[in-house]
C-alpha cells in the first residue's frame, strides 16, 4: 500500500522486452524495466514494492549505483503507460507504507484503473489548474473534492464531467514530481478511490441495498 506523496522522482534506465516479448506467437509481451533511484533503492530488498509512477511493482534486482530493477507484465503494460517509457524519462517514486507512518495522501493500492490524457493546463500565480480526460467509464468513481492519483500523486479533485476532471498542482507538487513537466497531450497513469469501487461491488452483488 502507498499513499500518492512521491518521495523522489527517478530516470529511467532502461525498458527493454523480457523472456515472452510476443513475437513468437505467445500474445502480448512483458518487460524489464530498470530505474535510478538512489532513496528507494538505498533499503530495498528484493521482492519490496516499489510505485513506479503509480503502478506497484516488485524489486527483482537491486544494482550498486542506486538502481532497481522490475519485471512487467503484458497486464501492468496495457493498464498503464509505462510503456511510453524510454531511457531517460522521469518517473515518479514511491517506497511501500510503513505500518507505523503518517498516511500524508489517500490509501493508493499502485493498482492503475486506466490511463488518462493532460487536456488542458492554466498556469496561476503559483499553481496550475490542470484537466484530465479519462474513459467515460472511470468518471462515476470521480467526486468533486475526492481523492485520484496520478502517476502515483494524491492530489484532490476540483472538478469532474463524463469524460474528464480537473486538478490543481501546488508549488511543491510541481517541483518535486514529473506532473510539473507534463504538456497537454501526455498520458498519466490513474487509480481512482479503492474505497468506490468496494461501495460500487456491495451494491451491484445486494450486499448491501440502496
Amino acid at each position: 500500500m502507498f499513499t500518492g506523496i512521491v518521495e523522489e522522482v527517478g530516470a529511467v534506465v532502461a525498458l527493454e522486452p523480457g523472456a515472452h516479448d510476443g513475437t513468437t506467437g505467445g500474445g502480448e509481451g512483458d518487460a524489464r524495466l530498470t530505474v535510478r533511484g538512489p532513496l528507494v533503492a538505498s533499503d530495498a530488498r528484493l521482492g519490496d514494492s516499489i510505485a513506479v509512477s503509480g503502478v506497484c511493482l516488485t524489486v527483482a534486482a537491486l544494482g550498486e549505483d542506486g538502481t532497481f530493477t522490475v519485471d512487467v507484465m503484458p497486464e501492468s503494460l496495457r493498464r498503464t503507460a509505462l510503456g511510453d517509457l524510454a531511457a531517460g524519462s522521469p518517473v515518479n517514486l514511491e517506497r511501500a507504507l510503513r505500518a507505523d507512518a503518517r498516511l500524508g495522501g489517500h490509501v493508493v493500492q499502485g493498482h492503475v484503473d486506466g490511463v488518462g490524457t493532460i487536456r488542458a493546463r492554466r498556469p496561476g500565480p503559483r499553481w496550475d489548474e490542470v484537466e484530465i480526460a479519462l474513459d467515460p467509464h472511470l468518471a462515476r468513481y470521480v467526486a468533486e473534492k475526492g481523492s485520484i492519483t496520478v502517476s502515483g500523486v494524491s492530489l484532490t479533485v476540483t472538478h469532474v464531467s463524463d469524460d474528464a476532471f480537473g486538478v490543481s498542482l501546488i508549488p511543491t507538487t510541481l517541483e518535486a514530481t514529473t506532473l510539473g513537466g507534463l504538456a497537454p497531450g501526455s498520458r498519466v497513469n490513474l487509480e481512482v478511490d479503492v474505497l468506490a469501487k468496494y461501495v460500487e461491488r456491495l451494491l451491484a452483488t445486494g450486499a448491501v441495498t440502496r
